[in-house]
């Protein structure tokens, strides 16, 4: 029986492993790091590093996921900043811990965190995913105000870095032209975050209504996307109308009502030239102590400070080598402000890139971007 049994297992591990993609990146920036903290006038040098290890399974229309990240910050003075607990404050809105607590050694600091883990299943007509995983909706490419539950940091060193949510999704296309699709996750306090909406396209365009109810917020949004005629031009639009109580740092907690929009266009040149224009538009705009007592909201990522905003991005390949993009967005307040990102980036070959880049925030003192200043990093990636 003996004989039988282990054969029958070392066939059933291969088989398992046979579909198994196995990938490890490593990711270290070296940084001058500009303070989190508004108009204090201190700069850091810091190493941050990120080890990445991913698996993924596939076999028939099953699939399953799973990203671990080891994650380090050395400097001393940055370590022991208030821009560093601000970091150690925001966390994933899950019903358990995706990360552990930061272990402090003499330079520096370290923590390990499940970035994701999903299994599910895709025969191309239905989808189903239930785990750790990114939820995606709206269509925007700078900002996704319909987006509750991932949304994209523009502003931040690596803006498609979002905590996961634990969830289950599902979609399922009752024509060739529409699909129905819902999510259910669970949050940090257990309770629950709905989303329900169905998607059609009509001709080149696809439309989409959406509805995201929590126990703090209501969002009902829409999604529009398509190409102008043979022009080659992608348009897109994409709106959420926003009911929620927030928390206040005093005081009894608030009701908020209002609309955030935008539109876009974006075009890819013959000469390699990529071109991203976008305009967001809220009918609220909030303080900087609003954002501050809600760090962990799900309303965080829409909490603008500003009622208006245009945003372009340009990237171009230089060679098969040598590539540049550009990130540029203006504020529009009572004192106008800017935040550019310009990135260079060389890649050596399939395992080794390297970046130079900046995260530049200029307008006078008392303007949203001119608060903070400007960080500067050099990033390489080793991938295998």
């Amino acid at each position: 029986m003996k004989g039988k049994i282990l054969p029958l297992t070392v066939l059933l591990w291969t088989s398992l492993f046979a579909e198994m993609d196995w990938r490890i990146e490593n990711s270290n920036f070296l940084l001058s790091q500009a303070s989190y903290v508004p108009l204090e006038d201190e700069r850091y040098i810091v190493d941050y590093n990120r080890f990445r290890l991913r698996a993924d399974w596939h076999e028939g229309n099953y699939f399953a996921t799973g990203i671990a990240d080891g994650v380090s910050y050395i400097g001393s003075e940055f370590v022991n900043s208030l821009s560093f607990s601000y970091l150690k404050y925001i966390h994933s809105d899950t019903p358990f811990r995706t990360q552990t607590s930061f272990n402090d050694f003499s330079q520096g600091s370290a923590y390990a965190k499940l970035y994701r883990l999903y299994a599910g299943y895709d025969d191309g007509k239905s989808r189903v995913v239930a785990g750790l995983q990114n939820i995606n909706i709206g269509v925007g490419h700078i900002w996704t105000p319909s987006n509750l539950f991932n949304p994209k940091n523009t502003y931040a060193l690596e803006p498609d870095e979002t905590f996961p949510v634990l969830a289950l999704y599902g979609s399922h296309y009752v024509t060739e032209k529409s699909q129905l699709y819902g999510a259910v996750s669970q949050r940090e306090d257990h309770s629950f975050k709905y989303a329900a909406g169905v998607k059609h396209s009509f001709g080149s365009s696809d439309i989409s209504l959406n509805i995201i109810k929590s126990d703090q917020t209501t969002m009902l949004g829409y999604t529009i996307e398509g190409d102008l005629s043979d022009t080659g031009i992608e348009l897109r639009s994409e709106g959420a109308y926003i009911r929620s109580t927030l928390p206040t740092l005093a005081g009894p907690d608030s009701e908020v009502d209002f609309f955030q929009g935008l539109i876009g266009a974006n075009y890819a040149f013959q000469n390699g030239v990529n071109l991203t224009v976008e305009g967001l538009y809220s009918s609220k705009a909030f303080s900087y102590l609003d954002a501050l007592a809600n760090l962990n909201s799900e309303l965080n990522g829409n909490m603008t400070l500003s009622h208006f905003y245009l945003g372009g991005m340009m990237s171009y390949d230089m060679t098969i080598y040598l590539s540049g993009s550009l990130l540029y967005i203006e504020s529009f307040n009572t004192h106008n402000s800017r935040f550019i990102s310009p990135t260079l980036t060389y890649t050596l070959n399939d395992n080794n890139q390297f970046n130079v880049g900046a995260l530049i925030q200029a307008g006078p003192s008392e303007s949203e971007f001119g608060m903070f200043g400007n960080s500067y990093y050099l990033k390489y990636v080793f991938s295998y």
